[in-house]
């Protein structure tokens, strides 16, 4: 092995074939890009290298490889050309010169070949199949290569997997450094915990594997706060948006009411977009039960009248508090809130000053106008669900082939409060809104209102 520490361990990853090798390049490297993932024999054919770069230096460099198909065959090839007990990598590259035998097994070849280029080995084993004789050989051959090798069970997140029972099989050839690592229901901590078992098999390997792990934990903390700025200004933005319509003309009020929901609606999308990216996932199907995400679209708005009385039963909001100062102005629609009067309604309800509202409503009546705003139930649907949505993105690997599984985020009452009364205020400054106007990123306040929101949704330790 190398002995220059300055140089980026190098770990090729290997195993039998179908066990999920390329999807753990996928989850440890955070691109759903890489190689090609299906639930065929011998998709991998070549070797295929990815980096793991912290600051500006490239700290591990990973290589797929192709699965192990014929171990037995190659195990009794190896035993007939005899050779030391003892010169195991002199038996493999004696094999790697046999041209016969590099045509026969040449899958085979082209892992053994990384592996004594490489300083270590990450075997990955399909923790739901039973322990087979084919899965031994493939060890026994591994390790006349003279690498460390590091056991990973993978889809350990699987009900019928038997983990016990390689854990077993592994200490009997004396692998008692066993990693768990699920590719598709990821974990930072059982990642980290993954890189410091391998340090415990390489000298001197510590500190640059410790050092990716606190890379890895400062870009998730960063990835975490910007997804909730980016939460934060959709709800910045959805809140302050209005469309004005002329008053006593029914179909131009649904006519504003649509164009409205269709301004939300494409905000919400840009934020789910912005999501996706920000987690390197895309066109990541949501499967939901009542928040369908279809190729990264939703299918419901959060304007439909079933989203928001499930979400006025679980935050308390829609014809509750305050609704009743609203009615006095017979402005009431279902939906949305209409007009000063239904929002001063929410604003009365979240215990906030009103005395502006009604004043430019009465200059919206005298020239006729009406003012269509989203209500605290909408608002409070499209803080749920992109909240789920960060949520399950964090929880998922980047192997993951399945429909993300998520609903509304739980709020609890104190953050239901906060939420309400800073929309109500955002509410009342539509030139805080970037659907009204392009250049609200640069009022005075809205970046205070925004910061604020991102602590409010923050969830807070218990």
């Amino acid at each position: 092995m190398r002995s220059e520490r300055a140089t980026p361990l190098q770990v090729a990853v290997v195993g039998h074939t179908n066990t999920g090798k390329t999807s753990l390049l996928r989850t440890l490297t955070r691109d759903a890009r890489f190689g090609e993932v299906a639930p065929t024999a011998a998709t991998t054919r070549q070797v295929e290298g990815a980096a793991l770069v912290a600051g500006d230096r490239t700290l591990v460099e990973l290589y797929d490889t192709p699965g192990l198909e014929d171990a037995g065959a190659l195990f009794d090839a190896l035993e007939a050309a005899g050779g030391g007990r003892h010169d195991g990598p002199d038996r493999i590259r004696a094999l790697l010169d046999d041209a016969a035998a590099r045509r026969r097994f040449d899958q085979e070849c082209r892992v053994l070949e990384q592996l004594l280029v490489s300083d270590c080995a990450l075997y990955v084993i399909d923790a739901r199949e039973p322990v087979l004789g084919k899965y031994q050989d493939e060890l026994a051959i591994l390790a006349l290569c003279a690498r460390p090798i590091l056991p990973v069970l993978n889809f350990v997140a699987e009900r019928q997997h038997r983990a016990a029972e390689w854990r077993e099989a592994l200490a009997r050839v004396n692998l008692h450094a066993v990693a768990e690592f699920d590719t598709v229901a990821f974990s930072l901590d059982v990642e980290a915990g993954l890189w410091r078992k391998l340090a415990t098999l390489l000298d001197g390997r510590g500190r640059d594997l410790e050092r990716l792990v606190e890379d890895r934990r400062e870009r998730a903390a960063w990835q975490h706060a910007a997804a909730l700025r980016a939460i934060a200004e959709l709800l910045v933005d959805a809140a302050g948006a209005e469309q004005t319509v002329r008053t006593e003309d029914a179909a131009a009020e649904r006519t504003g009411l649509d164009l409205l929901k269709k301004r939300v609606a494409a905000r919400e999308q840009r934020c789910v977009d912005e999501l996706l990216t920000l987690y390197r996932f895309d066109a990541v199907r949501y499967a939901a039960l009542d928040l369908p995400l279809a190729d990264g679209r939703w299918a419901a708005s959060p304007f439909d009248p079933a989203l928001r009385a499930d979400t006025a039963r679980r935050t308390g909001t829609g014809t509750g508090a305050g609704a009743a100062a609203g009615a006095a102005f017979d402005l009431a629609t279902g939906g949305l809130s209409l007009g000063a009067g239904t929002v001063t309604g929410a604003l009365v309800g979240g215990g906030v000053g009103i005395a502006w509202l009604p004043g430019r409503r009465l200059i919206d009546r005298a020239r006729g106008q009406l003012r269509l705003q989203a209500d605290d139930a909408a608002l409070l649907h499209l803080a749920g669900r992109q909240l789920a949505l960060v949520a399950a993105l964090e929880q998922r690997g980047h192997a993951s082939t399945a429909p993300v599984e998520a609903g509304l985020a739980e709020l609890d009452a104190p953050r239901i409060a906060a939420l309400r009364g800073l929309l109500a205020r955002a509410r009342i400054r539509p030139d805080h809104s970037a659907l009204n106007d392009p250049g609200a990123d640069a009022r005075s306040g809205r970046a205070r209102r925004i910061e604020r929101l991102v602590e409010i949704l923050e969830p807070r330790a218990d």
